[in-house]
């Protein structure tokens, strides 16, 4: 029987892929705010992040 290897490979090649190209915002908002849109999001079956990626993309393509 061939033996499955346990290597971590895949994981520290994809890790070291998002910090190449991606970068955090991290920033503070009211609690009932977070709330609301995290409720908002589940409820319409879409990502907090693809939301926040699609406004800023909407705010760039505004702001030319």
């Amino acid at each position: 029987m061939t033996e499955k290897r346990k290597t971590t490979t895949s994981t520290e090649v994809k890790r070291r892929y998002n910090e190449k190209v991606y970068s955090r915002i991290n920033f503070s908002a009211p609690k009932e705010l977070v709330e609301e849109f995290k409720n908002k999001c589940s409820e319409l079956g879409v990502s907090q992040a693809q939301v926040l990626k699609d406004a800023m993309s909407s705010f760039l393509e505004e702001n030319k």
